[in-house]
């Protein structure tokens, strides 16, 4: 994993060099499209507020669990006993970011959607709310952490996701067998290379002409960095969006000129 160092500088370079975010000089209609209605909306449902507050509630639980870690591990922890307020600070995704994956589950409204790495539900919460009439699957590596996550759905009353704990790698096959396409998927697990495109090739034979996949923290390291490029440069990826923190790919063949855009977000 890169250092912070070199992620701030990664990300001063991405702020200096990336298309601006409000869709000027951007001109295939679907990313136009996409800037302006996925990016750019300022709807905030009352669920926002309502799935925020289960995640105050994490950053203030001191209660300690053992984890099982299948990733490329953490920055902050070595020890495989966590508190619960410190997986909550280092492992969920910014609300930011939690609110761009429901606008674009709400806009394009896919039926099947897949998240690899539950962490404890807060995203997956925001997946589940973009589309009531939806199916969430979500995979999470630790059971303790998967019994937080179901607890927060009980919470709030999501009745439309599984979820199912254990190593992807066992997991995700199972899932695409049961699932004879995908629609959206958030890869947010192991924040490795091999693992990474092991996935990706393990969801290609699934997608549709309409489905969405996004990575996480693809520009966490240079391995991760690899990935990516792997994944831009694959014959069934028409559209490419990198906003640095995640990247998103889409496969229409409609999209005849196949296009990567880094679009600051």
């Amino acid at each position: 994993m890169y250092s912070k160092t070199t992620l701030v500088l990664k990300y001063i370079h991405y702020l200096l060099f990336a298309a601006n975010g409000k869709g000027h000089g951007v001109h295939p209609p679907f990313v136009y499209d996409f800037i302006q209605h996925v990016l750019n909306t300022k709807d905030k449902p009352a669920c926002f507020a309502e799935i925020e507050s289960i995640r105050k509630d994490l950053l203030k639980d001191d209660q300690t669990i053992t984890i099982e870690d299948f990733g490329a591990g953490s920055r902050i922890f070595s020890s495989m006993e966590r508190k619960v307020s410190g997986i909550a600070r280092t492992s969920l995704k910014p609300a930011k970011y939690s609110r761009l994956l429901y606008n674009i589950v709400s806009y394009y409204q896919p039926k099947i959607i897949v998240e690899l790495g539950t962490s404890l539900g807060i995203t997956t919460s925001y997946l589940a709310k973009a589309n009531p009439a939806g199916s969430v699957i979500t995979m999470e590596g630790s059971n303790a952490i998967a019994a937080i996550a179901k607890n927060n759905f009980d919470k709030i009353t999501l009745k439309n996701i599984e979820i199912i704990p254990g190593n992807f790698n066992d997991t995700l096959p199972e899932v695409v067998r049961k699932n004879s396409t995908i629609e959206f998927a958030f890869i947010d697990g192991n924040h490795s290379k091999k693992p990474t495109l092991e996935y990706f090739h393990t969801l290609l034979p699934h997608i549709t002409n309409n489905s969405i996949l996004i990575f996480d923290d693809i520009h966490w390291s240079k391995d991760m960095e690899e990935a990516w490029t792997e994944i831009q440069a694959n014959t069934e990826v028409r559209l490419s969006i990198d906003l640095f923190f995640v990247g998103i790919v889409f496969f229409k063949k409609e999209l005849i000129s196949k296009s990567d855009f880094i679009i600051r977000y």
